[in-house]
């Protein structure tokens, strides 16, 4: 007796062509669940239109005016805002401890451009003057959060600070801060969390 073997595979069907509307509806699905930057929004349109130009065997690079429409749409729209931006990430990077040296490169890193970066930079700068006398500067209380979210120095267990002193200045200064701010905080004592750190 001969059978015959019925395929059962279908032919994938090529995806519909990259559009407008489809690209708008890409970009306010991921601005209602992410805060982006123009260029973090860019490089996602990007990624969707490469994976449906893919799968319609088109040079994705033909697209390129529709994501560039699509980012100002959003830009003009208050949707994406680098400086927004910028200044929501800065102080979120700082309540973790993150020098300012390190805050410029993920900044760069989401591609927020340099103009940008530091005018949040001295925006911070200038709230920080605003501070009462005596209050520790953003880069300090930077520092002391590192320190105490990495158990370094005064936030070691007893008995274990002296011995461990060359190596949480050797990990201040691979977090970006200065040997003077490292040796002030690793030798200093520890601190109750400041819940005002980085509010608005």
């Amino acid at each position: 007796m001969i059978t015959r073997t019925v395929s059962t595979r279908r032919e994938a069907r090529p995806e519909p062509p990259v559009t407008a509307a489809w690209l708008e509806r890409v970009a306010t699905h991921y601005l209602d669940r992410y805060g982006a930057s123009s260029e973090m929004l860019r490089r996602v349109l990007l990624r969707r239109v490469e994976r449906r130009c893919r799968s319609r065997d088109e040079d994705p690079g033909a697209q390129a005016g529709l994501i560039d429409e699509t980012v100002a749409r959003a830009q003009r729209a208050g949707l994406v805002d680098d400086a927004r931006f910028a200044a929501a990430r800065l102080r979120g990077l700082r309540r973790r401890g993150t020098s300012t040296r390190q805050a410029q490169a993920r900044l760069a890193a989401k591609g927020i451009d340099a103009e940008t970066i530091a005018a949040t930079l001295a925006e911070e700068r200038e709230g920080a003057e605003g501070a009462e006398a005596g209050e520790p500067d953003t880069e300090e209380r930077a520092a002391r959060a590192y320190a105490r979210r990495r158990r370094l120095g005064p936030y070691r267990r007893p008995g274990t600070r002296e011995a461990n002193r060359e190596r949480d200045l050797a990990a201040m200064a691979r977090a970006g801060f200065s040997y003077g701010l490292a040796k002030s905080v690793i030798g200093g004592e520890a601190e109750e969390d400041d819940p005002s750190f980085g509010e608005e």
